[in-house]
């Protein structure tokens, strides 16, 4: 089992893994392999310390040489759970892979879009994030899926081959998915609210209500209260005390989704911060073990 799971290839996920990678602390980075769009976005950079003033794909070319150079690999994908057990935690990806580590870091970023009215309340009962770990549960059924992207069309194919009846509402411009069944409908509205009863039943949008028996957001970031049960949360930021850990054991957190200011530099003293916590917290764990092992063997 690796000792840290580091969620986001941003500012304060590559921080954290340059430290563990400098302590030999064993890890997996996983987040886009282009790193942070916000990044590459920036025109102009000209408040980090050491960087006198660049495009913001300028410095993303330096950070993944830094990491290549480091011998560190940024694994493909998006976190759509994470679970904090007693001794462990487990990441659920968007591939449907499943990670287990001893600690994570959620340095993830903070999400910018805003939730649908029923959304939180129906995720996992009709509604789903993830195409890939859920599409196969609503075989020949009737599903919506509205996607944030044109990143997530594939997710949309995968989705029109399950179901039965599929409804795609791309929130973006340029749309390029070609329906592959005759009966698909597309359109553009916003959602404004998710219905039901025990379970999602309805997804209402500005100008029409469909009836669906799965419920697909497909979108670049969700709130980690969403993702990671129990997280405690101000709003769309997480709580963490001065270590960057958060109430659940062996998990901390770093940079945007700790927060104001959105600051690289911030983002980066956080995830050093937290890397050296979860070394930390490691050590002290594995000498809770040792100890509860040699009063063991006392034992008559």
């Amino acid at each position: 089992m690796t000792d840290c799971v580091i969620i986001g290839s941003g500012m304060a996920g590559i921080s954290a893994a340059l430290t563990l990678k400098a302590q030999g602390v064993s890890f997996l980075l996983i987040g886009n392999p282009d790193l942070s769009m916000k990044i590459g976005k920036a025109e102009k950079i000209t408040n980090y310390p050491a960087f006198c003033e660049g495009s913001g794909e300028a410095l993303r070319n330096l950070l993944k040489r830094q990491l290549r150079e480091n011998g560190i690999e940024v694994k493909a994908g998006r976190a759509v759970g994470v679970y904090a057990g007693k001794n462990f935690v487990s990441v659920q990806t968007d591939r449907d892979e499943w990670i287990e580590a001893k600690s994570a870091i959620l340095a993830c970023g903070v999400g910018t879009a805003v939730q649908a009215e029923g959304e939180s309340e129906f995720l996992g009962r009709g509604v789903s994030y993830c195409a890939t770990c859920d599409g196969a549960l609503y075989k020949g059924k009737t599903i919506v899926a509205a996607a944030g992207s044109s990143a997530f069309e594939k997710e949309a194919e995968m989705l029109e081959n399950f179901a039965g009846k599929f409804y795609f509402v791309p929130l973006y411009k340029n749309c390029t998915f070609q329906p592959k069944k005759s009966g698909t409908e597309i359109f553009t509205d916003g959602l404004v609210r998710i219905e039901g009863g025990l379970r999602a039943e309805r997804a209402v949008f500005k100008n029409r209500t469909v009836t669906a028996d799965g419920i697909f957001l497909l979108k670049d970031s969700v709130p980690l209260s969403a993702v990671c049960g129990g997280l405690k949360t101000d709003g769309r930021h997480v709580i963490t005390d001065r270590s960057m850990h958060t109430n659940l054991k062996g998990v901390f957190a770093a940079g945007d989704c700790t927060g104001r200011p959105y600051q690289y530099a911030k983002a980066a003293g956080e995830g050093n911060v937290a890397a050296h916590s979860v070394t930390e917290y490691l050590r002290d764990s594995e000498h809770g073990e040792a100890k509860v092992a040699a009063e063991s063997e006392k034992m008559p």
